[in-house]
C-alpha cells in the first residue's frame, strides 16, 4: 500500500478520493491551505500550505510515494481586479508544473493531475481563452517531467457531480433547489446543446486506475455519459419527484451563465471517453443525482 498525498484533498474529487483511497488500504494526507472541517475528513493526516508557494517544499514532500494534484484554480478563484491573464499564467501555467517538479525532486514515483477537457475537446480555444491556456500549458508542463522514476499522467475530465457528507456544492445544490421548485422567478427552460458529464465515484476510480497502472506522459480524455442539458436537467426534476419536459432555449441560462462554458453557448460536445484501462465505472450520472437530492432536498 501507497502513501498518498492529495492536494486540494477537501474539495469534492479530491475529498471523494481520499475516502476511496483509504478505504482501498492506502495511507492518505489532505493537502489544503486549512485543516478540513468536514467530520468526515477529521480522521485524515492534514498537510496545511500551499502549492504555488515554499510552504511545500522538497523537504515536505520527501516520504509520500504518490501525488494526486486536484487543485488547478478556476474562474471561481479568480481575485477582484486582478487580470485574468496574469493570474491563470501565474497559478496554473508557472506553478503547477513547478510543484510537480518538487514532487519529483522529492522522491514521488507516480502521479495524477486532474485536468480539465477543454483542451482536448475545444483546442481552438488554446489561443483566445487564458483560462484554457493556462490549463493546456501546465498539464503539458508536468507531463514533460514523466521519465523512468516518476510516473505522470493527467486525468481531463468534463463536469464532475457527486455527493461527500458535509461538503457545500452550490453549484450542484441550486440544481436540486431549482428541481424542487424553490427558486421563485426561475424559467423552467434548458439551455441548447449539451456535455460530458462524469461523477466523482467514477473519477476516484479513474484515480486509482491511474496510480496503478496509468501510462506514464499520458493526458487521458475521461468521461462518463454524453447528455443534453434538457436530459441532464430533467433527471434532477425527475429525482425530485416533479418531472417536467422543460423547454430548450438557446439564451443564456441563469444557471449555466456563458462565463463558465468554454466550448460556448449551446455547444454540443460528444465524445467516447479515454482510459478503460484504468477500470472506472459508467453510467453513475443519475445514480449520483438521487445522491445529491437525498443529501440537499
Amino acid at each position: 500500500m501507497a502513501k498518498i498525498l492529495i492536494v486540494g484533498g477537501t474539495g469534492l474529487t479530491g475529498a471523494h478520493a481520499a475516502l476511496y483511497l483509504r478505504n482501498a488500504g492506502h495511507t492518505v494526507t489532505l493537502q489544503s491551505r486549512s485543516a478540513p472541517a468536514l467530520e468526515c475528513l477529521q480522521d485524515f493526516d492534514h498537510l496545511p500550505g500551499s502549492y504555488l508557494d515554499d510552504s511545500l517544499s522538497i523537504e515536505v514532500l520527501r516520504g509520500f510515494d504518490q501525488l494526486v494534484f486536484a487543485a488547478g484554480a478556476d474562474i471561481r478563484l479568480l481575485p477582484p481586479g486582478e487580470d485574468e491573464a496574469v493570474f491563470f499564467e501565474r497559478v496554473n501555467t508557472q506553478a503547477i508544473p513547478q510543484f510537480f517538479q518538487r514532487a519529483k525532486d522529492a522522491g514521488i514515483s507516480r502521479a495524477v493531475y486532474i485536468g480539465t477537457y477543454y483542451p482536448q475537446i475545444v483546442p481552438e480555444r488554446i489561443e483566445d481563452s487564458a483560462y484554457v491556456r493556462s490549463r493546456h500549458l501546465a498539464d503539458e508542463g508536468l507531463r514533460a517531467l514523466n521519465c523512468d522514476t516518476f510516473t505522470v499522467c493527467s486525468l481531463n475530465a468534463p463536469f464532475i457531480l457527486g455527493y461527500v457528507p458535509g461538503i457545500e456544492l452550490p453549484h450542484l445544490q441550486v440544481l436540486v433547489q431549482y428541481a424542487a421548485g424553490r427558486l421563485e422567478g426561475m424559467p423552467l427552460v434548458a439551455p441548447a446543446g449539451g456535455v460530458n458529464h462524469i461523477t466523482s465515484q467514477s473519477m476516484s476510480e479513474a484515480i486509482a486506475g491511474a496510480l496503478e497502472r496509468g501510462v506514464g506522459g499520458r493526458a487521458y480524455l475521461v468521461g462518463d455519459e454524453n447528455l443534453s442539458w434538457k436530459e441532464y436537467l430533467q433527471m434532477y426534476f425527475e429525482a425530485v419527484g416533479n418531472p417536467v419536459d422543460l423547454e430548450v432555449s438557446t439564451d443564456e441560462h441563469p444557471l449555466f451563465p456563458d462565463i463558465i462554458l468554454y466550448a460556448g453557448r449551446n455547444a454540443v460536445i460528444r465524445y467516447e471517453p479515454e482510459g478503460s484501462e484504468l477500470g472506472y465505472s459508467r453510467n453513475q450520472v443519475r445514480a449520483s443525482i438521487d445522491e445529491l437530492v437525498q443529501a440537499y432536498l
